[in-house]
């Protein structure tokens, strides 16, 4: 592997933001998250739960609804009192519509897909019909005396049922009238509480009505007759949310106390065909409120206030062997915030919004392996960028050389030049940037600096370039006729000859960007790219997908390389193919040819080309024999895959030089340190 002095950073003080909602496709198997900054995240579960695409957050978007309809679309509603449908390909908000009952607590699709109903704070509830381009109001059901917290529809699309505040209502959906109204009971530890919340409602085919509350209380309602058949205290606080299976044979709910319960349908006897709900398995795997649940065919996911999304897989549904069958924490985005200049040894952060610049601390010292050096010099906080406006940043991007900062937001592109004068840094704005480089999803400076390249949302690729203060635009490469197709990832080659692009249907696409043309098309694959490089003087493109799979492309030739066509023909260890975090970064040493560098969240691995491949029966994680065996021994048990899990979580991590590492991690301990503190319970013994 090589020694390398490492600087490890843990300044990055960068807190993700809570879970508000979940809804799962069934159809696509894709799961949208929003988070409390309004954020929207979807993840590709048929893809090793890679987050493929997301929507960034607004000021005054606070998301309290989000679900699927009419099979592929999604739309949120929330407390700004908006209901809005995203658009999946171009990657932004297709409108946003005012449903005129102030803020939105609640909303569900109707079975068929085609009718959409939301609750509001004024009590009422509303159903939309869902056109091809649009929704369309409907009509208002009977107003209740509070807001409208749950929403759930029956299978038959004939009666839904409301949650509010110490009541639930069952409408009739043709008439819009309420024909039950059942009272929950205010009881909580044996003593009466002011208002009971009913945070969610469940409606089941068979005509039962499952409530959660305030109270800790999962509680089941007959809608038919209107009364209580039964009542589960599992909590001693809110129960705020629950999910069901499609089959009705189990459910899950969330509470307060960072638990998780699943609930499944079993027989009373082993011979009886009476069948009863049973509380079976009890999940801790948050530390706060879980706020919402969701329901897959093989699993239960869960997410909350500590920001984690857990996807908790049912053992009786999946094949062990499979890495489906692992538990899996979803902490961080799946996507860089971190850019780096190597010439000036700076690291750009980039928050929701603000931007940080930062510069490296150094040592003289020196020492053995594993040695921790004393700084001769601090690392430096040079900038903070504060955005203007409500919008988060999409995008980031530091130059190499140092001078050039550019991020984009859904309304602008902005691009500042950095002059450094001894230890001090003044920032210059360029003015009258274009309107079409909004809304940037990815954007990467030339290894000379000289050129800026930006991904719009809409699938074209601009070319900017630079110069003194200013800029020209020279060139768009625009998508193929018929396509809008949004490029999440760019890599460029380093003498800047070659721009490779990626896109959320898996396909890259290399550019010539000496000739300004469609240079080919790498063949496509199933599963999403998630980090891609272009290595110095052979041009060869490495590309890792979320199912662990990496390949070499030859951009000259157009072909995938040897070292890539032996890969797939022997095959990765079957460790390195059951990690369930994805790649994020590729980079390659300027000295070492057949060394290809990348990380993900909790692994740093050199690949050496030159050496084999290792076969299962190998050990992965650990190549290096003890050092008094001898030079045979330790060429015999050498292979390919180099792997350090020193650093973790790993956020970015990159060579600055020939003999330099720069690791950016971020504990988990210290974004639960910033977090609000969780409920309170009383344990054994204290």
């Amino acid at each position: 592997m090589g020694e390398f002095k490492v600087h490890r950073v843990r300044f990055f003080n960068y807190v993700p933001s809570g879970i508000r909602c979940v809804a799962y496709n069934n159809q696509s198997n894709r799961l949208a998250v929003s988070r409390t900054d309004g954020t929207v995240e979807i993840y590709n579960l048929s893809a090793n739960y890679f987050q493929e695409k997301f929507f960034p957050g607004h000021e005054s978007r606070a998301t309290e609804a989000l679900c699927w309809a009419e099979g592929q679309r999604l739309f949120s509603a929330g407390l700004n009192g908006e209901i809005m449908e995203y658009d999946l390909q171009a990657l932004n908000i297709k409108y946003a519509m005012d449903a005129f009952g102030g803020p939105i607590w609640s909303m569900a699709a109707s079975p068929s897909g085609s009718q959409l109903l939301v609750g509001c704070e004024d009590g009422s509830v509303k159903l939309f019909q869902i056109t091809p381009d649009k929704i369309q109001f409907e009509r208002n059901f009977d107003r209740q005396k509070s807001r409208i917290l749950s929403l759930s529809w029956h299978s038959s699309g004939t009666h839904i049922a409301a949650g509010s505040i110490d009541y639930i209502s069952v409408f009739d959906v043709k008439s819009g009238s309420a024909v039950h109204k059942m009272i929950v009971d205010r009881q909580y530890m044996g003593a009466s509480k002011r208002k009971c919340i009913v945070w969610g409602v469940a409606f089941l085919s068979d005509g039962t009505v499952i409530s959660v509350d305030s109270a800790g209380k999962v509680q089941f309602w007959d809608s038919a007759t209107g009364t209580l058949v039964k009542s589960h205290l599992i909590a001693n606080a809110d129960v705020q949310s629950i999910a069901v299976a499609d089959q009705e044979d189990s459910f899950v709910v969330g509470t307060a106390e960072g638990t998780v319960f699943h609930f499944q349908l079993v027989p009373v006897t082993s011979n009886s065909n009476e069948k009863q709900w049973v509380r079976t398995k009890p999940f801790q795997h948050h530390t706060h409120d879980v706020r919402t649940v969701a329901h897959s065919p093989t699993a239960l996911i869960s997410g909350g206030t500590d920001t984690h999304l857990v996807i908790r897989p049912l053992m009786e549904k999946v094949e062990v062997k499979n890495y489906d069958a692992a538990l899996r924490k979803i902490t961080f985005p799946h996507r860089c915030l971190i850019s780096c200049s190597k010439k000036r040894q700076l690291l750009l952060f980039q928050f929701a919004h603000h931007l940080e610049l930062w510069r490296l601390g150094s040592t003289v010292a020196t020492g053995k392996n594993g040695d921790t050096l004393p700084l001769s010099k601090n690392a430096d906080h040079l900038l903070h960028l504060k955005t203007k406006g409500p919008e988060n940043i999409i995008c980031s991007c530091i130059s190499p050389c140092g001078s050039w900062i550019a991020y984009s937001t859904v309304s602008r592109f902005f691009l500042y030049r950095l002059n450094y004068e001894h230890d001090n840094i003044s920032l210059k704005r360029v003015s009258k940037m274009p309107a079409f480089l909004r809304c940037a999803l990815q954007i990467l400076f030339s290894e000379d600096s000289t050129k800026l390249f930006v991904a719009s949302n809409q699938g074209a690729l601009h070319i900017v370039q630079l110069s003194g203060g200013s800029f020209k635009h020279l060139h768009a490469f625009q998508p193929q006729s018929g396509t809008v197709e949004a490029m999440c990832l760019l890599a460029v080659s380093p003498d800047g000859h070659w721009l490779a692009a990626s896109g959320t249907s898996a396909g890259v696409h290399v550019y010539d960007v000496k000739q300004l043309k469609l240079h080919c098309t790498v063949p496509a694959y199933n599963f999403p790219v998630t980090a891609m490089a272009i290595a110095p003087n052979t041009n060869n493109l490495v590309i890792a997908h979320s199912d662990q799979q990496v390949f070499e492309y030859s951009i000259p030739d157009k072909q995938y390389t040897d070292w890539s066509r032996t890969v797939q023909k022997q095959g990765f260890h079957h460790l390195w193919l059951q990690r369930d975090t994805p790649i994020t970064h590729i980079s390659f040493h300027p000295k070492r040819p057949m060394h290809i560098l990348l990380h993900d969240a909790y692994m740093f691995c050199i690949i050496d080309k030159s050496l084999p491949l290792p076969n299962d029966k190998t050990l992965l994680y650990n190549p290096f024999p003890p050092t008094n065996e001898s030079d045979v021994v330790r060429r015999r048990t050498a292979h390919a895959f180099k792997i350090s899990k020193i650093y973790k979580p790993l956020l970015f991590m990159d060579l600055l030089d020939e003999r330099t590492l720069v690791a950016v991690e971020r504990p988990l301990d210290d974004i639960i340190a910033q977090l609000p503190p969780p409920i309170k319970k009383k344990k054994f013994g204290t």
